[in-house]
């Protein structure tokens, strides 16, 4: 291979290594004890190694590496490199759902008690995660009764502060009511804490406090108060049954399990706090290389708590086998932590048989994931496979780009440009753009096209990609961050929603762009149709045809993010309109309207009084606002 570095120029010491592309983007990031030893393996009997290793360095054009100190730094720097540049070619684990949280909202003035999913947020503390929300619900329920936490919306919220009365919650005394002064918010934080401390296992100090309130209560003839005690105690009781005890009562560890095949793997944990099962979760992976179970729990480990809080860690880490430096990743897990975390294999007795368990739930979500994975990559493959057959294209499409023109009668025009690359949707590479011209959506594509790939030229043209290839331009990866451009890559297929005239017009602004690589198609929606530029009739795929579903997919997106951008857009526009003919309103105050009321809407029907409250409003202002909304003369 002509990137191999020379004999003797790579070093013996540990370090990161990274191989990039012909463009430069960063396909794969390894770590090693001897950089030289590692790096040499890959160049060593090519036939011998890895199909996926093989695919890997065919793709790769480069290769360099950064020595480092300890093998925790190493690994370190691997995680981070993998974070920032997404190599295509690395493990990668991808929940096989997305899992629901009991989430409090501890940064709120007012905490909150809710179900939340996807990324987790700052000053909010997580629970779980569970494997159905109706099983959050169910322990929300019980537990309100004893920590009766506000659970309402912001706008809830905030309604019932306005109108002086609680919602259904806080009449039936499931909700302190924070909203209405019923509780203080230093009283309803510390009920918010408890609720915490009981979820995160601190739970015999509450039910031996309520079990002497009872017994007081008893004592003074309180029979009432008395009872209420009693069914307190018993939905305390119930929400802990409903967490199976597996361990002892002081436990707190996460017990790993993995089940694997030569080309994925699947690993699940079990949450245990408080000697109880808190959740459960699962993670899929593609196997890039050849890789010991050993290194797959080590890159997971590393994924997974690389990002965690302090407080959500556990003091015990139970795997199935020792990560290959197992004394650096407990370092590394420890100083994440703040306190000592133990990564160890059990040998015997509960430990070893909840290990047993998790491993066979391992290997049954493995199982469904290859039934569902296996119909997905032959689905894939064969609809890329039949759109370059049916518009002859030179090989399969694996960048798609496909464009869409919103607009409500010629105003607030936009489009959208979405990205599939392997026949999946690459949000990160989504765009959006504020056509300029009116002239209808024809002129609209054009534009937008001339305007994406002007930018692909001056990407290009500024790495010197133009002027020549071997004069080692760093391509479309910027030089000075490290990260692929905005518009770097060019797709192999471009798609426009529309018939023949879009297409043309798609075609057209390449011609005068003198871009002559990218194949050009638009889908029409009455028909299906898709049409080349210049031909008088359309190609016609079959109805069943994977391909044709996949450009349908394609365009859906694209009109789906379009108008998406439209509406916020126009609403925008909306809400200014409406308040720009408020004489004597100037910027500042019609945004304290807005923040105050929430919407147009809500401000047409308040009173001069209550738009008296914004800051900034007086009465002869707001009797103006008032009557100009109503579209009456002030």
């Amino acid at each position: 291979m002509s990137f191999r570095p020379k004999p003797g120029s790579i070093p013996e010491s540990p370090g990161v290594y990274r191989f990039r592309d012909a463009h430069g983007r960063v396909i794969y990031v390894g770590k090693a004890k001897s950089l030289r030893q590692r790096l040499n393996s890959y160049f060593a009997d090519f036939s011998a190694l890895h199909p996926r290793t093989q695919s890997m360095l065919t793709t790769a054009a480069d290769v360099d590496w950064t020595v480092v100190g300890t093998e925790v730094e190493a690994l370190q720097l691997e995680y981070s490199w993998i974070k920032e540049f997404d190599p295509r070619f690395n493990v990668k684990y991808r929940d096989d759902k997305s899992y629901p949280y009991l989430a409090v909202t501890m940064g709120e003035d007012f905490p909150r008690v809710q179900v939340m999913r996807g990324a987790k947020r700052k000053g909010t503390r997580y629970f779980g995660p569970y494997s159905h929300a109706w099983a959050i619900r169910e322990t929300v329920d019980l537990l309100l009764r004893v920590f009766p936490v506000r659970t309402c919306s912001a706008g809830v919220f905030k309604r019932a502060g306005q109108i002086g009365r609680p919602c259904l919650l806080g009449y039936i005394d499931k909700c302190s009511a924070p909203c209405v002064g019923r509780v203080t918010p230093e009283e309803h934080r510390d009920l918010a804490e408890d609720f915490c401390d009981f979820m995160a296992g601190n739970t015999t100090r509450f039910i031996k406090r309520l079990e002497k309130d009872m017994r007081d209560a008893a004592g003074e003839q309180e029979y009432e108060r008395a009872a209420r005690l009693r069914d307190d105690i018993q939905a305390l009781q119930r929400a802990l049954e409903k967490q199976a005890v597996v361990l002892g009562e002081g436990t707190d560890a996460d017990v790993i399990a993995l089940a694997e095949d030569p080309l994925e793997a699947a690993v699940q944990v079990f949450y245990v706090r408080g000697g109880r099962i808190r959740g459960q979760r699962g993670w899929v992976v593609d196997k890039v290389e050849e890789t010991s179970p050993g290194e797959l729990v080590e890159q997971f480990l590393l994924q997974m708590y690389a990002e965690a809080s302090p407080d959500s860690m556990p003091r015990e880490v139970l795997v199935p086998v020792l990560p290959p430096d197992d004394e650096a990743v407990a370092e590394l897990l420890t100083e994440q932590r703040r306190a000592r975390v133990e990564v160890r294999v059990p040998q015997r007795g509960d430990k070893k048989s909840l290990m047993e368990t998790v491993e066979r739930n391992a290997k049954e979500s493995l199982a469904q994931h290859k039934v569902r994975r296996a119909s997905d990559l032959t689905t894939r493959s064969k609809a890329l496979q039949e759109i370059a057959d049916a518009l002859d294209l030179d090989q399969a499409p694996l960048r798609v780009e496909c464009y869409d023109v919103s607009h409500l009668q010629g105003e607030n025009v936009v489009a959208s440009m979405v990205v599939f690359e392997d026949g999946l949707a690459r949000k990160s590479e989504y765009r959006r753009f504020a056509v300029k011209t009116k002239e209808g959506d024809v002129a609209s594509i054009h534009e937008v096209i001339m305007r994406r790939f002007r930018r692909y030229l001056e990407e290009r043209s500024a790495t010197g990609e133009l002027a020549a290839d071997d004069d080692g331009g760093s391509g479309p990866i910027d030089p000075e961050t490290g990260k692929p451009r905005k518009f770097a890559y060019p797709p192999n297929l471009l798609v426009v929603d529309g018939a023949g005239p879009q297409a043309a017009a798609a075609q057209r602004a390449l011609d005068e762009l003198g871009i002559d690589d990218v194949s050009v198609c638009g889908l029409a929606k009455r028909l299906e149709e898709v049409w080349l530029p210049g031909d008088d009739q359309p190609v016609i795929m079959p109805r069943s045809s994977e391909g044709l579903y996949l450009l349908q997919r394609v365009r859906d997106e694209a009109h789906r993010f379009a108008i998406t951008y439209h509406r916020s857009k126009r609403s925008k526009t909306v809400k200014e309109s409406a308040l720009d003919s408020v004489p004597g309103l100037g910027p500042a105050r019609r945004q304290a309207l807005l923040k105050h009321f929430g919407s147009v809407k809500k401000l047409r029907e308040a009173t001069a009084a209550e738009i008296c409250e914004v800051p900034g409003i007086g009465p002869s202002i707001a009797e103006v606002i008032v009557s100009t909304l109503k579209g009456e003369s002030p």
